[in-house]
């Protein structure tokens, strides 16, 4: 394939995006998620859409399931993605697709060989699918956080492939399939953009030692192996190239930091990292468009933590740093992977029976006022936004 020349910025339609929960694996016990359905945004794609857009936000990370959609080798059923595709494409909201999200078809050994392949047949058949819906230039996230999925289901046995001690493994199995889909993508439609999404932590160590400031220090830099396995800077005997990482999500979340085999790290802690640090430091390292592919907290702290991330966001853009957009993820809240209990983590609650969602307020009043400070051409027609300090 011809040299790619990756575009310098994002080209995102709204700074602020709406994540749809998409996780599809099956859990230690053997049960398939599937947040799609669960959260009944299947059903109601369309008002959920709609709904975003009545909040200025025209951009969605969104999921196409892989283990529904190919119901046999080779073979595919896009009746789960297309509703949703032209839901989107009615409501004026650029999506970026999830091709996996944890979920993978059964029978289908992710250790082997046929794993990268069976996913770059899927990835290209998408692309060709998207591409025959639309002419926008398409969006994909091929693989996501491949280090919590290596670390969650390599080493943990918290999730599908229930390892342990392969984390490494299977991260690297992660990045051939990840390589070999964006090949294939681009084969069908050139146009395409990438992000890769992957946790922003900060790792602090646990004494005062060398020894211990040297092991949270390589536990930290652990954050970019996916990308540079990515890129070819380490290990390019996994195929991977500089054309590969094209936009860089960074996920970040309240317990995103913690001591080297301690606790998680509060914010307002002397060993808080700043965010805007994180930031800068993956913008510098790659000189790639950074989003921040996931941010939100649960209960009373989504609009605190929505208002941390946008004012460090704001402060790493002013230091010269990239990043493009922020997403609230997820948009909706929804039953936990492991007991089902109602996690009130959204922007909008469950869906009743006509796809009515109520709304929760504070963070619509705190995204309403970053609207004004990062996309004030994204507030809808009538809607004015809030200012800092006051109504």
């Amino acid at each position: 394939m011809a040299d790619i020349m990756l575009p310098d910025t994002a080209d995102l339609r709204s700074f602020f995006i709406g994540g749809f929960e998409c996780a599809a694996h099956r859990r230690a016990d053997g049960v398939r998620l599937d947040l799609i359905a669960s959260t009944r945004h299947d059903v109601f794609a369309a008002a959920d859409y709609a709904r975003l857009r009545r909040h200025g936000v025209r951009v969605a990370r969104d999921g196409a399931r892989w283990h529904l959609i190919e119901r046999a080798p080779g073979f595919y059923d896009w009746s789960s993605l297309l509703p949703m595709a032209r839901s989107a494409r009615e409501a004026g909201v650029q999506v970026i697709w999830d091709l996996c999200h944890y979920g993978f078809p059964d029978r289908l050994d992710i250790w082997s060989a046929q794993f990268p392949e069976r996913f770059a047949r899927f990835a290209k058949a998408a692309a060709q699918v998207m591409r025959d819906e639309s002419d926008e230039v398409p969006y994909y996230c091929p693989i996501n956080e491949m280090s919590y999925w290596a670390w969650a289901g390599g080493d943990m046995r918290l999730f599908n492939p229930m390892a342990r001690g392969r984390g490494a493994e299977l991260k690297r199995q992660l990045v051939r399939a990840t390589i070999a889909a964006i090949d294939a993508v681009r084969s069908v439609d050139p146009r395409a953009r990438f992000i890769v999404a992957e946790p922003a932590i900060h790792v602090a160590p646990n004494g005062w030692s060398d020894e211990a400031a040297a092991d949270a220090e390589e536990y930290r830099l652990s954050q970019f192996e996916a990308h540079d396995l990515l890129t070819g800077r380490r290990e390019p005997e996994l195929g991977g190239s500089p054309d590969k990482l094209d936009i860089v999500g960074v996920n970040f979340y309240p317990d995103n930091q913690w001591v080297l085999g301690g606790g998680t790290i509060p914010l307002g802690h002397h060993d808080y990292r700043p965010f805007r640090h994180m930031l800068r430091e993956t913008a510098e390292r790659y000189g790639r468009p950074v989003i921040v592919s996931e941010a939100g907290a649960e209960s009373t702290a989504r609009s605190i933590w929505l208002h941390y991330v946008a004012d460090e966001v704001a402060a790493a853009r002013d230091a010269g740093a990239a990043v493009e957009g922020v997403c609230l993820y997820p948009i909706l809240d929804y039953p936990g992977w492991d007991n089902e209990r109602l996690c009130e983590v959204g922007l909008f609650g469950p869906a009743n029976d006509d796809g009515d969602r109520t709304t929760y307020q504070p963070l619509a009043d705190e995204l309403r006022r970053h609207l004004l400070r990062f996309d004030e051409g994204a507030l809808p027609d009538g809607v004015v936004a809030l200012r800092r300090g006051g109504r």
